[in-house]
């Protein structure tokens, strides 16, 4: 049996808890951003006026009211959520979760947060009549009837989410390409950038960590002591500095920075096979993070492998696509199975 994993905390702030609030506070900016920026139009008008009142006022304020209500609804849950998922994402090193975690933003945020936007603010504005025509109930039993005053409120108050989810979902293209071409394309350099230094620093703080461990990586097995994780605050030190040097030889392109990712490459191979191999041998219940290293491998490879090829940036995007949606599904996997 594994030793239960405490929240992370950063001077006394549980971490989890911290996400949940800085996305109450980001989400709406991030949202009335989007309709004001995005070129989109009225199907029905062209109005200049009416464009402005309903979509970058109306809309926005309706989604964001909708996030609002459901992000506080749920808080103790996506809070246990982000606890929980480090017990459940066995596949992936604990190492390598950060990096993970920031392409699942990307993806999340860009791909998935804007199409689910109207379904969660239609089901927010119909729980919230739901709880207005329900406060005082004080007991319900299983056999409790929903009264007729309940559902007709809930249809009103979903009307006008409903309303606005109409009024731009024909122009939920232009939304697409808008995030492709104008946030997710011009971003992708840096985010490879940042990506390769952080993925080459963590893995030669692996390194070290698998000789400090006599084979095993231990620090990355999820049933290991909270308490023998301290002896590797120096080499976490150490990544970020790390990190920050590696990130520096490539912003300003000195040649010496691929040398670095193909070790890199190499050092992600080489824990891969040991950590499969040796921690087999050694510890019965051992976890195989084989498929996160693959994947660390895919994509550090594609880059020092097929530097100047149309198959280094298919390699690359797919590697963080695939990353991402792994660390989107264990999130909506561990949220809905929660007690």
């Amino acid at each position: 049996m594994g030793v239960e994993t405490l929240p992370k905390e950063i001077k006394g702030l549980i971490l989890s808890r911290l996400v949940i609030l800085l996305s109450i506070v980001l989400l709406p900016i991030a949202i009335f951003l989007i309709y004001n920026l995005a070129d989109f139009n009225l199907w029905f008008s062209n109005d200049s006026t009416l464009k402005v009142g309903l979509i970058k006022l109306l809309c926005p304020t309706v989604f964001s009211v909708s996030w609002l209500f459901f992000l506080i609804l749920f808080a103790g849950r996506f809070s246990d959520t982000l606890d929980d998922i480090d017990r459940t994402i066995s596949v992936v090193p604990s190492r390598l979760k950060f990096f993970y975690g920031v392409n699942a933003v990307y993806i999340l945020f860009i791909f998935v947060f804007p199409f689910i936007t109207p379904f969660i603010s239609v089901l927010s504005f119909a729980s919230f009549a739901w709880r207005l025509t329900t406060f005082n109930k004080e007991r319900w039993e299983e056999d409790t009837k929903i009264s007729t005053i309940t559902w007709i409120m809930m249809v009103i108050f979903a009307l006008l989410p409903l309303f606005c989810s109409i009024l731009v979902l024909p122009e939920y293209f232009v939304l697409s390409d808008f995030l492709w071409n104008d946030i997710w394309v011009p971003i992708l350099p840096y985010l490879y950038i940042t990506s390769y230094s952080l993925f080459t620093s963590l893995a030669i703080g692996s390194l070290i960590i698998l000789f400090m461990t006599s084979g095993v990586a231990e620090y990355e097995q999820l049933f290991e002591e909270p308490s023998k994780k301290q002896k590797f605050w120096n080499v976490r030190i150490l990544e970020v500095i790390l990190f920050g040097f590696f990130l520096m030889l490539d912003i300003f392109e000195f040649t010496i920075i691929d040398l670095f990712y193909i070790a890199g490459f190499i050092i992600i191979i080489f824990i891969s096979i040991v950590n499969f191999i040796r921690g087999n041998s050694q510890i019965k219940s051992f976890k195989s993070h084989l498929l996160g290293y693959f994947i660390a491998a895919v994509f550090i490879g594609s880059n020092v492998l097929f530097t100047t090829s149309e198959l280094s940036q298919i390699l690359r995007v797919w590697s963080l696509i695939i990353s991402a949606v792994l660390y989107i599904f264990v999130f909506f996997y561990t949220f809905l199975r929660l007690d």
